[in-house]
């Protein structure tokens, strides 16, 4: 499919004007271009949230207001299961399953010379800032003797971004420490042990992180509270210094993935234990990014985004345990290449702009951010971004039958094309099969591939690869097609 140019529609749209508005240089811009805010939640689950789950035991409130302030999409994928090429392909507008090697210990997967999210929004005039988990690599980085780290290069000031506040990878992947630009705030000279919940589901659930250095200033369970002041320090420079120009504010979060450390006011108040109970606080920063947006004057000029950049460590047996779908009966989790490993929730509020309390089942990636947002503000995509699909109709209302992209790829192994649904080989990853408490629900057989229709069976139980066999083969070489694309 090609990408398709929707700035006319964004011309015709009725009661807005919004090309006229956002685009600088136009000689009819009333109104400055939008800020933007994207807010990536780490291993939130499709189910966790009461706007896609009626029955979820967490509450949210202040995203469910989002939703009903916006656009709830429900068909959205990380074209990754885990955290590191989920966000690759946000920040790229590329299909991670391209890349040769994922590992972001020694260097960044973000190949030179790459445009990215942050440098494109940079070239149409926007201050940029990433507040929070980088996990895509750096340089500088000295693993056996950390107390050494000082300069970190090839991390996102060199990706794009004018700021950076944040960690390199998760919150229980030491070492632990803070980085600001390219400088460890201090450098993690400490150690500290191995931590974890009493009555954890497994060994990588609850309160779990690993032992390794540490700096003097880091606490696990003070890291959000310092990744809103920071993001609130951004953005009060940017009201004091650059005022007239728009910013573009990336806030990667570490929760809530592991550790579950919730706040105490949150202690006990889901039914969903301490996994519920960080999802929840989770909820609070939202509300707290909000009211700062109208407490200074910037929610009507400002889009925001809400998504997680994959699907939960939960398995059956927290399930059982707190009666909580934290993938609302999709099947697997993260790392898997099932619906239920990178299905996301994914969110857009902006009431001034677009038309508020809408869902849309719209087949999406996160790839799709980067030409979404060049066609919002009326620019140009650069060479070489092609696996990113403009949802604006959606979002301006235009929505229709047609769908906007062809296929999804998601990592290396699965393809989704129309209703259907193909993996290469067994769709379970590595996550469940090692850690899975229960052994009776991992699937050890060797098996050719999968094969699913998504319309009918979106739980994912009942596979077709034999009794379609023709159609596994040709979404097989889409797949391989897709894949060998440079």
């Amino acid at each position: 499919m090609k990408q398709v140019s929707f700035i006319v529609l964004a011309l015709a749209y009725s009661g807005m004007l919004l090309m006229s508005a956002c685009t600088q240089g136009s000689g009819s811009s009333d109104k400055p271009r939008p800020n933007i805010v994207f807010i990536l939640a780490d291993d939130m689950g499709y189910g966790d949230l009461g706007c896609y789950n009626g029955n979820s035991k967490i509450p949210t409130p202040h995203i469910d207001k989002l939703a009903e302030q916006g656009i709830r999409f429900t068909n959205t994928h990380a074209p990754g299961a885990w955290c590191v090429p989920s966000r690759y392909g946000l920040l790229t507008g590329r299909y991670p399953g391209r890349l040769e090697s994922l590992n972001t210990k020694s260097q960044s997967i973000i190949e030179p010379g790459r445009e990215t999210l942050a440098s494109m929004m940079k070239r149409f005039g926007y201050r940029t800032a990433c507040v929070g988990k980088w996990h895509q690599g750096f340089k500088g980085i000295d693993w056996d003797n950390p107390g050494n780290i000082d300069v970190l290069e090839d991390g996102p000031v060199e990706k794009g971004f004018d700021y950076f506040f944040g960690m390199h990878a998760s919150l229980d992947i030491p070492p632990y420490f803070y980085i600001e630009n390219d400088h460890a705030v201090q450098s993690p000279g400490l150690t500290v042990d191995d931590h974890a919940s009493s009555d954890a589901t497994s060994d990588v659930s609850g309160a779990f992180y690993r032992a390794g250095g540490i700096s003097p200033d880091f606490r696990h369970e003070e890291v959000l509270d310092m990744f809103v002041e920071k993001a609130f320090g951004f953005l009060d420079r940017h009201q004091d210094m650059h005022e007239d120009e728009p910013y573009f504010l990336y806030l990667p979060l570490t929760a809530p993935h592991t550790p579950w450390l919730p706040k105490e006011e949150f202690v006990g108040k889901s039914g969903a234990g301490e996994y519920g109970d960080f999802t929840m606080q989770v909820d609070q920063l939202v509300g707290q990014v909000m009211s700062y947006l109208k407490e200074n004057g910037q929610l009507e000029n400002t889009i925001v985004f809400f998504s997680s950049d994959n699907g939960p460590v939960w398995f059956h047996e927290d399930q059982v345990k707190y009666d909580h779908a934290s993938t609302d009966g999709l099947r697997g989790m993260k790392g898997d290449m099932w619906e239920g490993g990178s299905r996301i929730p994914f969110i857009v509020s902006a009431p001034s702009y677009f038309a508020p309390g809408r869902k849309s089942d719209q087949m999406l990636c996160f790839t799709d951010m980067m030409a979404t947002l060049a066609d919002l503000l009326g620019e140009e995509l650069a060479q070489g971004t092609f696996d990113s699909y403009s949802f604006l109709p959606v979002l301006l209302d235009q929505d229709s039958d047609q769908p906007l992209r062809s296929e999804v790829i998601v990592e290396k192994n699965a393809i989704l094309s129309g209703d259907w649904k193909f993996i290469d080989g067994s769709g379970q990853g590595g996550i469940a099969a090692r850690w899975a408490p229960d052994k009776k629900y991992i699937q050890t057989e060797q098996i050719p591939g999968e094969l699913y229709n998504l319309k009918e069976n979106i739980a994912e139980k009942n596979n077709l690869y034999d009794a379609y066999p023709e159609k596994a083969e040709q979404l097989l070489e889409e797949l391989s097609r897709i894949r060998n694309v440079k």
